[in-house]
């Protein structure tokens, strides 16, 4: 894919623009900007950084989305048919091994997944499932990310029993306590997320606990623990070429991995494209929208996995990609999954999947 570069300004700067390349120090103003081409049909930033896939990205400025990549900070906005870009640096040392722009278009469109032509899933799904057509009308571009395996793992236990804004202040205050720090943009320092070796260490569970963890802290260090010393973090990447029911088998072996994360995992990490996230949201829409005939009053093992095979047969290969759809546009419209605990305030504060009971 071929990028488009070019100069521009967003405000006073402090000091004058920096010669071409990416920066090795940050900005109020960047002065460089990529462009990728990529139409609204195929990606709504507002809509897929802000609906509970990941946790690491702020809007912040109206229409600009900023958050931490393969180790940099990253500024993303849409204008008409093309995604522009910028990268900031994290100290001399960082930008010695900066990416070329070729490799940093490839880390956003591999992290987009712009090689899946999302148009044409729409239109397939839509063929084939008229409520879906009714929705997808007002929420186009709605895609899965592809995330680092051991950040979206660790990210997702903590959605037990969540909701998004509360994740995202978490997962803020663990990367500032266990990650490395990358940069200050605007007196906002921004930190790596933090390797498996410092989330496994003999005092990780104290310290998530005091920061307000919970029992989750348990299975964060657990799980940390679990793959530094089992898999390693190779092991789990090389999960993607997996089948769907080994790497989801071998997620639920950890330490607070229930079949609903192993399932966010497996969607938005690991290539499992069919691997559909079932909570009590999408469990009461597949009741409620779909006629479903679940017994019983509450998630099963069983539901869950019949609700994940009726979605794969209606929506095809790509079913965790649909319904994302469906589950992004729930959380636009307000409609709060009955029984979570965690009532939201905002699009942003609604409820993630996690493994909340019914």
């Amino acid at each position: 894919m071929v990028g488009e570069r070019r100069g521009r300004g967003a405000g006073p700067c402090r000091s004058p623009p920096p010669p071409p390349g990416l920066r090795d120090a940050p900005s109020a103003c960047p002065a460089l900007w990529r462009a990728l081409p990529c139409p609204q049909a195929e990606l709504r930033l507002d809509l897929v950084l802000s609906s509970g896939q990941t946790f690491r990205w702020w809007e912040s400025s109206p229409g600009a989305w900023t958050g931490v990549l393969g180790e940099r900070v990253w500024t993303l906005r849409q204008e008409g048919e093309r995604l522009w870009y910028t990268v900031y640096g994290g100290g001399e040392a960082a930008a010695a091994a900066a990416p070329g722009w070729a490799e940093t278009d490839r880390i956003l469109s591999d992290f987009l997944q712009l090689d899946v032509g999302l148009a044409g899933l729409y239109r397939a799904w839509g063929a084939a499932d008229p409520l879906f057509r009714q929705v997808a009308r007002d929420f186009p571009g709605v895609r899965v990310l592809r995330q680092d395996p051991v950040e979206c793992l660790l990210s997702f236990i903590c959605t037990s029993n969540n909701h998004i804004s509360r994740i995202t202040a978490m997962i803020e205050r663990l990367c500032r306590a266990f990650g490395r720090r990358l940069c200050r943009l605007d007196a906002r320092p921004f930190h790596a997320f933090p390797a498996l070796s410092a989330l496994a260490g003999a005092d990780a569970e104290a310290r998530l606990r005091a920061l307000g963890f919970g029992y989750r802290a348990k299975f964060v260090s657990g799980t940390a623990r679990a793959i530094a010393e089992g898999l390693g973090a190779e092991g789990l990447r090389r999960l993607r070429a997996a089948p769907y029911a080994e790497a989801r088998r071998v997620l639920c072996a950890l330490p607070g991995v229930g079949a609903k994360v192993a399932d966010c995992v497996c969607l938005m990490a690991l290539d499992k494209a069919e691997a559909v996230p079932v909570d009590t949201h999408v469990w009461r829409i597949a009741r409620q929208r779909y006629g479903m005939a679940l017994g019983g009053r509450s998630l099963t093992p069983r539901a869950h996995q019949e609700i994940g095979d009726f979605f794969r047969g209606l929506w095809g290969p790509h079913a965790g990609w649909a319904q994302a759809v469906l589950f992004c546009a729930d959380l636009r419209k307000g409609q709060e999954p009955a029984g979570s605990r965690g009532r939201a305030r905002g699009a942003r504060g609604r409820a993630s999947r996690g493994d909340g009971p019914p």
